[in-house]
């Protein structure tokens, strides 16, 4: 390295390329809200965040639906900031779980259609013989077809 090549690295600005692009992201988060006043302060806090592409707000069901280039954590970080309790959504639909009445995984404050998300209700990596039970039972209709 000669001496010019050593007084140019002093020189040469140098910037991080630190920024990792994030990808667009649904961030779904369950929030109590009581009134309109409620609803208004969640979703003016939100939008502003920087990458935040769309805020919706369904009251009756607690929930806050937010679209964009965002961090959810970020995003959970600044709900909880206007004094409201708020959570990651913990409810999944009814027939996407396995074991929808597993202990735990039914909650009567759930909306219509959803339980939660625990790990009771998915189905074992390896039970692989109730799939294959379920293609040979009268209860299916295209059972014939596989014979």
């Amino acid at each position: 390295m000669g001496v010019l090549e050593y007084i140019a690295s002093f020189c040469t600005i140098t910037t991080s390329t630190n920024n990792k692009k994030k990808s667009m992201q649904t961030v779904e988060i369950k929030v109590k809200m009581d009134c309109d006043g409620c609803e208004r302060r969640i979703k003016n806090s939100v939008k502003h965040m920087k990458g935040v592409k769309s805020v919706e707000v369904i009251r009756k069901q607690s929930k806050v639906i937010i679209n964009g280039y965002v961090d959810p954590n970020r995003v959970l970080k600044k709900i909880k900031s206007t004094g409201k309790r708020a959570e990651f959504w913990p409810y999944v639909p009814y027939n996407v779980v396995y074991y929808p009445h597993a202990p735990q995984a039914y909650d009567k404050r759930a909306p219509a259609g959803m339980v939660k998300n625990v790990p009771q209700a998915l189905l074992a990596p390896n039970a692989t013989e109730e799939k294959f039970a379920y293609l040979f039972s009268d209860d299916n209709p295209s059972a014939c077809s596989i014979m």
